[in-house]
């Protein structure tokens, strides 16, 4: 293949991958999964223990593009109490992920009540890219162009790797498709990991693939029951293994070398895990352990609920916290606060300002997400 021709897939699933050499591989991962789901079915109130990895999650695949925002920038922009003097550059990250989050969310609530396909995936996209750098680009739509992988303003002839033609894009989408909703295949985390791959190669949208195809991850896990809710993220792995990841994406492409992949992916699949795993569970253990200190802290009726409050939004202005709790009035509100200071279990982050509400932080969230150590 010339490298300044577009890729032609070949057969689709690969009928040639074997996947005896990965058994071991895969009853792991399985295993992972399985005890991953064990901590999300005994989550008292998922919803708000998982908000953070959620976040995170927009944080991580957003990366992965190019976007520098942090967690914390995400927390602060959230809680409207982002600074005015940011750049242009980080504004526009911060509207990319927080897209990002409102694509996951909504397909979330989308694969309890719709079945995973094409369709749903075109509304992601448009929700992904709405408002931000790639607006300009055809939304919710298939690419009628040509587009390819490469260093920004380089010519199509330099580039690292071109998608099909667009004249054969629909014909592999239908395939693709076909696979996502075949129950045959024997085993549903390796069948993932084709379809992931795949996508990426179709590379089926003007802009948004990379992420488009990280956000189908968690959806299709619950949609095929591996999990009890759509919360098995992956973007961490293959952030921190970046290049490996693009490398292995391009040796299908080269070496039609799906078993160095599979092999891949499954690795991701094993080590994340273990990590969503470990932090779910801390972020359990955190709520228990912090439901009692902020009983004891403030003697309110709302202290369940300001916990509940700092669990969603880890860093958080003074009018939110008083919209998230439903405390009738500032003094209250203000009460509590100052209760939680008092007793060391969150922190003034920015005292008020004029007409500007203060700030808080509740760190315990922000350590178990960024992997500090959490005593």
């Amino acid at each position: 293949m010339s490298k300044s021709k577009p890729y032609i897939p070949l057969e689709f699933p690969p009928k040639d991958l074997k996947l005896e050499p990965f058994i071991k591989k895969i009853v792991e991962a399985n295993r992972g999964v399985a005890l991953f789901d064990g901590i999300l079915r005994a989550l008292p109130n998922p919803d708000i223990l998982l908000a953070p990895l959620t976040t995170n999650e927009a944080v991580l695949s957003s990366r992965i593009e190019g976007t520098q925002a942090s967690f914390e920038d995400v927390l602060k922009e959230e809680a409207g109490i982002t600074p005015k003097n940011i750049s242009q550059s980080l504004k526009e990250d911060l509207k990319e992920v927080l897209n990002y989050k409102k694509a996951l969310i909504y397909g979330s609530q989308a694969v309890q009540y719709r079945d995973l396909s094409l369709s749903l995936i075109k509304e992601f996209q448009k929700i992904l890219l709405t408002d931000v750098r790639g607006k300009y680009r055809l939304l919710g739509e298939f690419r009628k162009t040509q587009n390819w992988i490469g260093t920004p303003g380089k010519p199509i002839e330099n580039a690292r790797y071109i998608p099909p033609d667009p004249i054969i894009l629909s014909e592999h989408l239908e395939y693709w498709e076909s696979f996502l909703k075949s129950d045959d295949y024997p085993d549903k985390i390796v069948q993932l990991g084709l379809l992931h791959a795949q996508f990426e190669i179709l590379h089926p949208f003007e802009d948004g693939n990379g992420r488009v195809g990280r956000l189908i991850i968690p959806l299709f896990l619950y949609w095929k029951g591996l999990i009890s809710r759509p919360s098995f993220y992956l973007s961490e792995y293959f952030e921190k293994n970046r290049t490996e990841y693009y490398d292995r994406l391009l040796m299908i492409t080269k070496n039609n070398d799906w078993s160095g992949w599979i092999d891949f992916f499954l690795t991701a699949v094993i080590q994340q895990a273990k990590i969503n795993t470990d932090k779910a569970q801390k972020h359990l253990n955190l709520y228990n352990e912090m439901k009692d200190k902020f009983i004891q802290a403030t003697k309110s009726q709302y202290a369940i609920p300001a916990l509940d409050a700092f669990f969603r939004q880890p860093i958080i202005s003074t009018a939110n916290f008083i919209q998230m709790t439903g405390i009738p009035n500032r003094i209250t509100a203000n009460n509590v606060l100052k209760s939680l200071i008092d007793a060391g279990l969150i922190h003034l982050h920015k005292p008020s300002e004029g007409r500007k509400s203060a700030e808080y932080a509740f760190n315990g969230i922000i350590d178990i997400i960024e992997s500090r150590d959490v005593c």
